[in-house]
């Protein structure tokens, strides 16, 4: 797992490595001009022992002034180079998780929450932009830190350098048990921030709903009982992370005490000179930083580990619907001609099939309405046809071509899809419309608006088509999103149109209205599902479904002559319409 994660890293990186490599050769000479500084000053002083004058001082302090200056802006040079590596790894996963996710089909995402999904584009980005900025920063800056400073260090005294690194092994001992608690801590931290993002999304999403039921108060608890997790996971991490910081930086001072309690016998021995001490003394606190860094270093690098994994989890998650190797061209003219062999499908973890041994034909220009209790199959039906469910090769075919062998482009542009939910995004009217076909004129988005029988009502809206709808389209009716839902393929002018309960908030009037325009006047192959069974008897024919089967089949006078699952709904309908 370990060597996975770091080869993940590693091609995060690959493609910045020039800009990473200039980044550390700045680094590594900002570090060699911090070790030259003690040295000069260490034969500064000695030198000042046989003669002092102001001048020569002036002068060495100069020269140090610039070679500080100099340092200073090496190291910031290094740091823009590497912190600008995190930043363009940022941004090159946010745009490849999102292009992850709009490669998946739709199955993927009722099975993830849409929290978790935004707090790992996020939040776990941010943590391994910091983990490939300040932690590869942190850890080439100790590196070089060390390999340049303790070899000067023994260079002047070999016993009293290694006394005062003596205690970093126990350092490293601190770290290591450490380690796991921040990484399991870690980990739990990021879970509780999922689960408060998405208690946040589902309530701003349902707050009609919450003030409907008076909910207000229950959701606040939920929200308290959420973030007080969260609170306490902080809390343990930060416990820790206390514990581990001030035992690393206790450890690290400990090595100059040890240094200023021997150094002093080593100079009247004359084994070091004064200079020789004082040089040593800066060059081990040079290793105090870096050594105290350390454990910011540890933490980021827990937190990148546990992000990647969850960033990557996405990546694993591999598209079931994709394009063939040589997709088949459609013919032209396209004419509509949509069937259905012995077609079969059952959902994850299902223990029935939703469709088993379907066949059905759509004729170029028909009108066919698909009706059956829920759980008949109807909306599994209508989503495999345009492969928002994967189908197997064989089973449905447009224009003779099996689907499976065209490209998802031209399948799905010659199929318009209204599904049962009518998502609208948070733009104007107009753009909703407009959604598929973002080059269409205003006569086109007039003429699809009328063919949906919502231009009156649209010309009544404040600013008309440029009217903000609010988010999922809250500012409209049900019946007014279904039928901007329906413009919005409209404006396609595709050969099929399949309606998935489409009109289910629609008046019964208008609905009739519409898809006597869509029969008579568009003449579109339309596939419409409907609980409106008055609007389903004007349909060219009926598919009746049950059990994922194909029940029956015909007319609306044909299947009223005979009995049937057709007859039972027929009357259920009118029975509910007599009741209201």
């Amino acid at each position: 797992m370990a060597q996975s994660r770091f080869r993940h890293l590693l091609s995060y990186l690959a493609p910045h490595w020039r800009v990473i490599g200039a980044g550390m050769a700045a680094l590594l000479a900002a570090n060699a001009v911090g070790v030259y500084i003690p040295i000069l000053i260490r034969d500064s002083v000695d030198d000042l022992k046989t003669s002092f004058s102001l001048g020569q001082v002036l002068g060495i302090a100069g020269w140090m002034a610039l070679l500080a200056s100099l340092m200073w802006v090496i190291r910031m040079a290094s740091r823009l180079l590497i912190f600008g590596v995190g930043r363009q790894v940022e941004y090159d996963l946010k745009q490849r998780i999102f292009e992850h996710l709009l490669r998946l089909e739709p199955a993927y995402f009722s099975q993830q929450t849409t929290g978790d999904l935004l707090n790992r584009a996020t939040s776990d980005v941010d943590n391994i932009r910091r983990l490939v900025g300040f932690a590869v920063l942190s850890l080439a800056n100790t590196l070089f830190a060390y390999g340049l400073t303790l070899p000067a260090m023994l260079a002047i005294h070999i016993p009293l350098s290694l006394m005062a690194i003596a205690v970093y092994p126990l350092m490293l001992l601190s770290v290591n048990l450490f380690s796991e608690k921040l990484r399991d801590y870690q980990a739990e931290v990021q879970e509780k921030l999922s689960e408060l993002s998405e208690l946040i999304q589902e309530d701003m999403s349902g707050i009609s709903l919450i003030k409907i039921y008076a909910q207000e108060e229950n959701e606040r608890q939920a929200f308290r009982d959420k973030n007080r997790q969260l609170l306490r996971a902080n809390l343990k991490l930060v416990q820790t992370r206390n514990l581990l910081f001030p035992l690393i930086e206790g450890l690290a001072y400990i090595s100059l005490l040890l240094l200023l309690a021997l150094g002093t016998g080593a100079i009247r021995r004359g084994e070091i000179t004064i200079g020789d001490f004082i040089a040593l003394i800066i060059l081990v606190e040079r290793l105090v930083f870096p050594t105290a860094l350390l454990g910011f270093t540890i933490t980021a690098y827990q937190r990148g580990e546990v992000s990647v994994d969850r960033v990557e989890a996405i990546f694993a998650a591999q598209p079931r619907i994709h394009n063939p190797p040589q997709p088949q061209p459609l013919p032209a003219p396209i004419t509509g001609k949509l069937s259905v062999h012995h077609l079969s499908y059952t959902y994850p973890q299902a223990q029935s099939p939703a469709l088993n041994d379907v066949s059905l034909t759509l004729y170029p220009g028909e009108m066919v309405a698909l009706v059956g209790p829920i759980g008949a199959g109807k909306s599994t039906l209508a989503q495999a046809l345009p492969r928002l469910l994967e189908v197997n090769p064989g089973a449905v075919f447009l224009e003779g071509i099996d689907i499976t062998q065209l490209s998802l482009t031209d399948l799905r542009s010659a199929i318009a899809f209204v599904p049962q939910e009518s998502f609208l995004f948070s733009a104007s009217v107009g753009d909703n419309i407009r959604y598929g076909a973002p080059e269409a004129d205003e006569t086109a988005l007039e003429q699809a608006a009328r063919q949906a029988y919502i231009a009156e009502e649209i010309r009544r809206f404040p600013q008309g088509y440029d009217t903000l709808v609010g988010e999922r389209g809250i500012s409209l009716s049900g019946g007014q999103r279904q039928r901007a839902a329906l413009a919005r393929a409209l404006i396609l002018d595709a050969p099929v149109l399949i309606l998935d309960d489409a009109l289910s908030s629609v008046d019964n009037q208008t609905a009739t209205e519409i898809l006597r325009y869509l029969s008579q006047e568009r003449r579109n192959t339309v596939l419409f599902i409907s609980h409106q069974l008055s609007a389903a008897a004007q349909a060219d024919r009926i598919v009746v479904m049950d059990k994922g089967r194909v029940a029956q089949t015909g007319t609306h006078t044909e299947l009223m002559s005979e009995p049937g699952l057709y007859q039972s709904l027929w009357r259920q309908d009118q029975l509910e319409k007599a009741l209201r």
